[in-house]
């Protein structure tokens, strides 16, 4: 089930499992679990204690997902004290919580967990933090805060926000606009949030959205409920999509019925949707950026965490029990900015 990176591998040495002693007496969120105080370390990238961080996210059939899988990869190699279990993805929650249980078992010093669903892996997540292995939590919220060390979150109210509002400057002088929005899966609370950013947004300038369709973060999802959006609405003045991967569907079912009258904006920041910004040649004016760095982000501060270290820059010596990422909207002004940075659809 596991496989286990090789570059940069921890040396095996007796007396392993008392690096993290202190974790051992159990995790609650706010706390490390141990009897000292973390060090307020500027020097955070000096080789510490060797650790083993276990990850788990789900199946990478989005190119969001892909990017959040390489990227934690990339960061756990750069640094030769961590050894790395990356669980094989998947959308089946039984077997993510099986993969957990082993990474338990396996007395890993911290586990980084994108959940194929919160809610339903928050037990597991619990059982982990009772065994004193810190939980660093990604994405997708459980639904206890006894779950997780660290929760790091992209800010999807705020994506709602900044789309509404975008679009707000753009048509929110025509009382009478006819907005669109194609949403994710509705089930994940992160897709309700930013419909209700979204609606938030244009209630400050006295619009709300006239048709709304759910599709599921896939390219055939968007395709299939965009056509049915289109057929429903003969005409829309701007659309907000909730993700840039099922916006290719989104634009090809636009281009499928020559509808181009509306302005679109995208979201979660893929490189393809940026380059079609920067060309100016499609209806995509916009898209906002929901950081694909969340599960790389989540090693850094797992390995923070197992080594009893604050993050560098703040007066305080704990980490975080909570950090959500910021959601900026990128346009062809600014582009160039976040293009280098953007993941592969």
């Amino acid at each position: 089930m596991f496989a286990t990176r090789t570059t940069r591998v921890r040396l095996t040495v007796a007396g392993t499992a008392l690096v993290v002693a202190g974790l051992l007496a159990g995790c609650t969120p706010g706390t490390t679990g141990g009897g000292n105080a973390p060090t307020n370390n500027t020097d955070n990238d000096a080789s510490g204690d060797s650790i083993v961080i276990g990850f788990s996210g789900p199946a990478n059939d989005h190119g969001w997902l892909g990017a959040i899988t390489s990227g934690a990869i990339a960061e756990a190699a750069k640094y030769p004290d961590i050894e790395l279990k990356v669980a094989e993805g998947t959308d089946d929650a039984n077997q993510q919580i099986a993969a957990v249980e082993t990474f338990i078992n396996d007395g890993v010093d911290a586990i980084v967990l994108l959940p194929t669903d919160g809610a339903l892996l928050t037990e597991v997540a619990i059982k982990a933090m009772e065994a004193g292995i810190p939980v660093i939590n990604v994405d997708r919220e459980f639904s206890s805060t006894f779950a997780a060390r660290v929760t790091i979150l992209g800010d999807n109210y705020g994506m709602g926000v900044s789309a509404g509002t975008y679009i707000c400057e753009k048509v929110g002088d025509n009382p009478d606009a006819v907005i669109a929005e194609v949403a994710g899966l509705d089930f994940l609370p992160l897709t309700q949030d930013r419909s209700r950013g979204f609606a938030a947004a244009l209630d400050d300038c006295g619009l709300k959205v006239s048709n709304r369709v759910a599709a599921d973060f896939t390219v055939a999802g968007g395709e299939e409920v965009t056509s049915q959006l289109l057929a429903a609405a003969p005409k829309i003045d701007a659309i907000w999509n909730h993700d840039d991967d099922q916006g290719v569907g989104v634009l090809a079912a636009l281009d499928a019925a020559g509808r181009d009258e509306m302005i679109m904006v995208g979201g979660a920041g893929s490189a393809n949707a940026m380059n079609l910004i920067k060309s100016g040649d499609s209806v995509l004016e916009a898209t906002v950026i929901y950081p694909s760095t969340q599960a790389a982000d989540g090693i850094r501060l797992a390995r923070l965490v197992a080594q009893n270290k604050s993050l560098g820059d703040l007066v305080e010596v704990e980490v975080p029990n909570r950090i959500v990422l910021n959601a900026p909207v990128v346009t062809a002004e600014n582009v160039d900015k976040y293009l280098p940075s953007a993941f592969a659809s």
